[in-house]
């Protein structure tokens, strides 16, 4: 699906893939409060991740094993596939499924302007917001327990603010959370430029002090079998996922020009 407009109304190979992987890792274990989970998407684009019941990698969130989901990208993005597509799946979830939530969030947009009370978003341009999808609940916020992302590292222009954002879900949810643990954050991508993946990871290291470590293929391979999909090696060789951790101490370097 592309409109023409945006990357984000496209369904990309990572999403699929990074589905199935955390379809197979991932438990519904509640936290130590009992709440359930909370787990947030950058760029949801179509919303696979979050819900859709297509595919067995829809198993990954809050239909089978109980998770509260966030799902944002941009409010064009929402607005032409993001709104619709949560709203109509989300009256297939069971009764006893956690909840999807979407809201705007843009990456350019200085981390102290964001809000958490709105059902609408969480950082977006006055003069391009839109309806919100609402469910009815709390808005769900920090402290997160899971970050994803996947296809959204494909121009320089988006690194840093990319970064940034990461940087400070993690921030954040060890605040709230008054934990010495940030929440684990994968990041899907497709090698098509390595310069600019190498450039990605390699700030997310220096500058923002992430521990970057790269999922082993064979595990990525293995959830792939397990979730019977059956695509020729040559269609998806190229995806990587990556996980990022960023230790309690660590701060972004020059943070005041970021």
């Amino acid at each position: 699906l592309d409109d023409g407009s945006t990357n984000g109304t496209a369904l990309w190979l990572g999403a699929q893939c990074l589905s199935m992987y955390l379809l197979d890792i991932l438990r519904a274990k509640p936290r130590a409060d009992g709440q359930r989970r909370r787990a947030i998407e950058l760029g949801s684009g179509i919303g696979l991740s979050a819900c859709s019941k297509c595919t067995p990698s829809s198993r990954i969130y809050s239909g089978f094993i109980g998770w509260d989901v966030l799902a944002t990208d941009l409010p064009d993005v929402i607005a032409a596939v993001l709104y619709s597509n949560v709203a109509n799946n989300a009256s297939q979830l069971p009764v006893d499924s956690g909840v999807i939530q979407v809201r705007a969030l843009d990456w350019t947009i200085p981390p102290q302007e964001w809000v958490w009370d709105s059902e609408e978003f969480i950082a977006a341009p006055s003069s391009s917001r839109n309806k919100p999808y609402s469910d009815g609940h709390q808005t769900i916020g920090p402290p997160f327990d899971l970050i994803i992302s996947s296809d959204t590292l494909y121009s320089p222009d988006i690194v840093i603010p990319l970064l940034r954002t990461l940087h400070t879900l993690c921030t954040l949810s060890m605040r709230a959370a008054a934990s010495i643990r940030s929440p684990p954050v994968y990041l899907c991508i497709e090698r098509r430029d390595p310069d600019l993946i190498d450039q990605a990871l390699e700030e997310a290291r220096v500058i923002w002090g992430f521990v970057v470590e790269r999922v082993p293929h064979r595990k990525v391979v293995k959830a792939m079998d397990k979730g019977g999909v059956n695509w020729e090696k040559g269609d998806w060789e190229g995806v990587e996922i990556w996980k990022l951790m960023l230790p309690v101490s660590k701060q972004p370097k020059e943070a005041s020009s970021q």
